[in-house]
Parts: C-alpha cells; sequence; structure tokens
C-alpha cells in the first residue's frame, strides 16, 4: 500500500482529504503543521507527499526545501494562489506537481498517480525502448517511430524528447528546456515550435496532444496514457 503524508493545516479538509485518499487505498498520515511534516517524513519514510502550501507555522516554499533535504518522495502542492510567480517558486524549491483550490479529487488523483510513477531522472536508462500505443523510441539510437514507419527526428528535438522522457510525469520548467536549445530556438516561441513539431511527428492528434502536454507560462511534461502500451503496428525492432 502507498504511503502518503498529508499536511494540511485546516481540520475539515484534512479530514476530509484523509478520508478519500484511505478509500482510494492510501495509507494516509497526516500533518497538521509544517514542523510536524518534518518530522513525520523522517520517521515514516512516506512515499509521497500532500502539501498545502498555506501549511501552518513554516512558509510553504521554505517546508518543500527542507522537506527535500530528508525525502526524495514526490511532494504534490495544495495550493489556493493562482500566481504563476508562487507556483514557479514552488517547483524551484523541490515540488513535483500542483493543484490549485478548489479542486476535483479526479485532478489530485491524477496527479499523484503522475508524480508516484515518476523515476528520478537519473535513474532512467537512455538505452531503453519507449514504447506507447502510437510511437516508439529508441533512445540510445536516437531513432523514433510511429505509424509503421521511422520518423526522423532533429537534434534539438530529440533533446527536448530526451529531458521530458527523462522527467516522464513531471513538470519540467520552460527556462530548463530552453537551455537545450540554442540560436532562434533558444527563445521561447522558437521552444513552442520544436514543441509543435515533435508533436506533429509523434501525437496522434498533435492539435489534442496526449503525451507532450504544455502548462501554459511553466513548461511540459511528457505522460503515456494508463491504457497501456504496446508497438505500433508495423514497426520493426532494430537489433544491436
Amino acid at each position: 500500500m502507498t504511503r502518503l503524508l498529508l499536511v494540511e493545516d485546516e481540520p475539515q479538509l484534512r479530514r476530509a482529504l484523509s478520508v478519500s485518499l484511505r478509500a482510494r487505498g492510501y495509507e494516509i498520515e497526516a500533518a497538521a503543521s509544517g514542523k510536524e511534516a518534518l518530522q513525520r517524513v523522517v520517521a515514516d519514510a512516506p512515499d509521497g507527499v500532500v502539501l498545502d502550501l498555506a501549511a501552518a507555522g513554516i512558509g510553504g516554499v521554505e517546508l518543500i526545501r527542507l522537506l527535500r533535504e530528508s525525502t526524495a518522495a514526490p511532494i504534490v502542492l495544495i495550493s489556493a494562489r493562482e500566481q504563476e510567480p508562487d507556483k514557479v517558486a514552488a517547483l524551484d524549491a523541490g515540488a513535483d506537481d500542483y493543484v490549485t483550490k478548489p479542486f476535483g479529487m479526479g485532478e489530485l488523483l491524477a496527479r499523484l498517480r503522475g508524480a508516484l510513477a515518476v523515476r528520478p531522472a537519473a535513474d532512467v536508462n537512455l538505452s531503453e525502448w519507449v514504447e506507447t500505443l502510437d510511437f516508439v523510441l529508441d533512445l540510445a539510437a536516437r531513432r523514433a517511430y510511429a505509424r509503421g514507419e521511422e520518423v526522423p527526428l532533429t537534434s534539438a528535438e530529440w533533446r527536448l524528447v530526451e529531458v521530458l522522457v527523462g522527467h516522464r510525469g513531471q513538470l519540467v520548467l520552460e527556462c530548463r528546456l530552453l537551455e537545450e536549445l540554442s540560436g532562434p530556438e533558444g527563445e521561447p516561441g522558437g521552444l513552442r515550435r520544436c514543441m509543435a513539431r515533435i508533436r506533429g511527428k509523434l501525437e496522434p492528434d498533435p492539435a489534442r496532444p496526449i503525451y507532450f502536454l504544455a502548462e501554459p507560462g511553466l513548461g511540459y511534461r511528457f505522460l503515456v496514457p494508463q491504457q497501456g502500451c504496446r508497438l505500433p503496428a508495423g514497426t520493426r525492432r532494430l537489433s544491436g
């Protein structure tokens, strides 16, 4: 059973979230303050943390930094703050994802599933195949296949794909992706055009992407939908 630490200073919301998450199969430990959260993350070693940025007793962003000193577990934020700088500061401090109040349980659960499914980037093996219902990536050989054919990606496109796949499920900030580009592409407009080309080559419907998703004003993430994975029809594996 996946163990979550819920950090929420509003008693009513803390109880409601605890009940809802337990009903969906999670084991919950709850903390009402940042100080208690720091104690529990060391004592209980949770698999993930759900943190309200307004956690009592300590600033949310500072709490994230302190939690990151004790755990590598995914941190999903609950926040009433809608301003982009607040979200960026929290993500830069080490959070993995966020939901903005008011939110539905479906959205929170989806964010949790995505964060918990992510392996640390250092563990990603770039010799592996990434297989989805619609395309295959041979990361070692830098070869992509979609609709039964090899699809050529440019060097810049591969660099973005490798970063996003290496942080699968996680939001990768735009500033981080821009580090992989140069020349005209190394600007926000160039990044958007490069991502549009990637979607055009790999997504089944580039206008409605399901793999390479944008978080407006923040960055992009790579997700594999939960309907399962298989090699696209007609795709052959390379030997060696």
